[in-house]
């Protein structure tokens, strides 16, 4: 098949790839509705794919990954910087001419008797100054199918490029033998260049995620001036129309997606209050013509946890799996064939097949303690399904952002929400960002995770550098800056309670937020930054009293302490002792926390 593009650069490296892979065939993807047809049956065909019920669910998809092969992994991802100290200490580093020399047997002939599939695609909405341009090579329908939901993909993503640029990221993945002791998932930014190979899981193999979207696209935000994070966008329309745009960083289990999907409580909504859903996951942020700074999602669509979301606790994000939607390891309801997982209802199915694809009396699987869908379970749904989704979802420009939060799982510490004094300390703030665990993560239960900016396992360089490129951001920003705050959805009273419901109702807290942008409450000053005056914080309808809020917004001076010293050890024997290069700064917002404390 010839082509779809007169680009050399693109051209070339997809020979040399062919020659070393050398499929049967060769499938470029232009990404029409006659193409993707004919891939979603031969898929079916094959038992790939499992089609479900297309009254219930049309257009949806079931697919099985390998049992060895259902999350990232962490301990076989590289980022294979020419130099070691650039990959710094969060990451796994190999150097790249002895990795590529590794890699090199295990794809020659990889694709025999396999087709190969070309996908071009674009990372942000085709025509946006922030967007970028990748090509993934496959031998995985499932690959492609995925990739056309969470990406633009097709002939349209080569606009971006033109005929002649050479800044396009080059991704060549194999299921090859979905091998666990040969699985590789490979960086080397300074090829932009990803390599995966023996995995056919989600983020290990939809190379436009973490992959590029991050690990790559960080270090070139570096290089060029802008910033890739693992941000939710969001926008908060108020009853005069006026929308403030809003991007939150949380690792894993904080309410990210809950937050990004936000349904306010009625109190909001009857005065006219709504939220847009911008982006669940990734934000690109770059300096506009007008100094602010302006956020794309470069997703298309969602790559979602499918255990736990409902119609309670995610309405928006169970509405977006209903039509066109692909589902990974959940079961199967063998009835009606509709996808179910733990924490989609009370009922498991009587006749159901589980993830793995046996056939079981779900009720009585359940009872044993079984898990009918795999925790880790997922759904890939089009941005358009989802009901909240933003009018300025495909702005090219992106949307102007007021607010950057960051946040955790703490049970004690952190209070409910506070503001940086100003960028510098709200990039400390954000180095600071750590997660008590939870029984799900492991045997041991409050054990303190640090996980800078939510970004720890996709930092594409050396995790001190890529501070400094936030203070730099800062700097260049000036006035123009985002606001940065802090926010505690999880802490507990002395009985192990949570204190804040959650939910909807962290819109009260966006709220205060907002008002705060806009210079319309005043804050008070404490040690770790600007509180809420309890009275500025609406807890109209909820059963909270003043004493629970008084609680809520408690800044500990002894769990403080204790704080300020975890952070000194961290900095000092995680990274700056393991060759990250912390900028002289944050070692100063430490100093001056600590002394605001009196110490």
């Amino acid at each position: 098949m010839a082509s779809l593009t007169k680009n050399p650069n693109v051209n070339a490296w997809v020979d040399e790839m062919i020659a070393l892979t050398k499929p049967d065939k060769v499938v470029w993807i232009d990404g029409s509705d006659e193409q993707l047809e004919g891939l979603r049956q031969e898929a079916l065909s094959t038992g790939e794919m499992i089609k479900m019920n297309e009254e219930l669910y049309p257009g949806c998809l079931y697919h099985r990954t390998a049992p060895n092969d259902v999350a990232r992994v962490e301990d076989r991802t590289f980022i294979c910087s020419e130099k070691k100290e650039d990959a710094g200490p969060t990451n796994n580093w190999m150097d790249p001419n002895e990795m590529w020399a590794m890699l090199e047997p295990m794809y020659d002939g990889v694709m025999k008797g396999r087709t190969m599939y070309v996908i071009p695609y674009s990372m942000g909405p085709i025509g946006s100054p922030l967007a970028k341009v990748g090509v993934e090579l496959t031998d995985s329908i499932y690959v492609v199918l995925n990739m056309d939901i969470m990406t633009r993909m097709g002939t349209k993503a080569f606009e971006n490029l033109g005929d002649t640029s050479d800044d396009f990221v080059r991704g060549l993945h194999s299921k090859a033998d979905v091998d666990p002791e040969k699985r590789y998932i490979v960086q080397f930014p300074e090829k932009n260049t990803i390599c995966s190979i023996n995995s056919a899981y989600g983020g290990n193999v939809l190379l436009g995620k973490k992959c590029f979207a991050l690990r790559i696209a960080s270090f070139q935000g570096k290089n060029e001036g802008w910033m890739a994070e693992h941000m939710l966008i969001l926008g908060v329309q108020k009853p005069d129309g006026d929308i403030k745009y809003i991007t939150a960083a949380f690792p894993s289990a904080c309410g990210k997606t809950n937050l990004a999907m936000l349904i306010p409580p009625e109190i909001y909504t009857k005065q006219g209050y709504k939220v847009f859903t911008v982006g669940d996951d990734i934000a690109w942020m770059k300096q506009g013509e007008d100094g602010r700074l302006y956020a794309i999602n470069p997703e298309n669509g969602f790559f979602g946890v499918a255990p736990g979301t409902n119609a309670k606790s995610n309405y928006n994000a169970l509405a977006s799996t209903k039509k066109n939607a692909i589902f990974t390891n959940v079961a199967i309801n063998l009835d009606n064939m509709t996808p179910w997982w733990e924490g989609l209802d009370k009922n498991p199915p009587v006749n159901a097949q589980e993830w793995k694809g046996a056939n079981v009396n779900g009720v009585e699987y359940t009872a044993k303690g079984e898990k009918l869908a795999h925790p880790n379970s997922r759904f890939t749904a089009p941005a358009e399904n989802c009901p909240c989704i933003s009018p300025e979802f495909n702005n090219p420009q992106g949307v102007p952002i007021s607010a950057i939060i960051f946040g955790g799982r703490r049970e004690k510490t952190t209070p409910l929400v506070y503001q940086s004094f100003d960028w510098t300390h709200g990039t400390y703030i954000g180095s600071a960002v750590s997660s008590e665990t939870t029984a799900a993560a492991t045997g041991a239960v409050g054990v303190l995770r640090h996980d800078p900016m939510a970004m720890k396992p996709f930092i594409g360089y050396n995790v001190g550098d890529y501070w400094n490129h936030w203070l730099e951001m800062g700097e260049k920003l000036g006035e123009n800056a985002p606001k940065i705050f802090n926010v505690n959805w999880f802490k507990k009273d002395e009985n192990g309670n949570f204190m804040w419901p959650g939910f909807g109702d962290n819109m009260r807290v966006l709220d205060w937020i907002i008002k705060r942008c806009e210079g319309k409450v005043d804050a008070q000053e404490t040690p770790i930054g600007y509180l809420p005056k309890p009275e500025d914080l609406n807890v109209e309808g909820l059963d909270i009293s003043a004493e629970q809020v008084d609680a809520l917004l408690a800044v500990d001076k002894d769990l403080w302490a204790d704080e300020i010293k975890e952070m000194r050890r961290y900095y000092d024997e995680d990274i700056a002792g393991k060759g990250g290069r912390i900028p002289a700064a944050l070692y100063e917002e430490l100093d001056k926390l600590e002394k605001r404390f009196g110490g």
